[in-house]
């Protein structure tokens, strides 16, 4: 079982003066909170880019989250 952490989400486009504070266990389980916490604007496709930092490492990652389904990619 993996510890929960901190991070901070945001939609890319939005830029880190957005983002939220998200517990979960990994970057991905965060970008999806996020998305269904806070509803980003989706494209046409139903998925938004957005951006998770963890806290603690500054570690940051960027995810393209399906709306519907809660899948998750490497932003390109």
């Amino acid at each position: 079982m993996l510890e929960t952490r901190t991070f901070r989400v945001h939609a890319l486009h939005d830029g880190c003066d957005h983002a939220h504070g998200v517990d979960a266990e990994t970057f991905e389980e965060a970008a999806v909170a996020f998305m269904e916490t806070w509803h980003p604007e989706v494209d046409s496709y139903g998925q938004a880019s957005v951006v998770v930092r963890d806290v603690e490492t500054g570690v940051e990652h960027c995810f393209r989250v399906d709306f519907e389904s809660g899948e998750t990619a490497p932003c390109q």
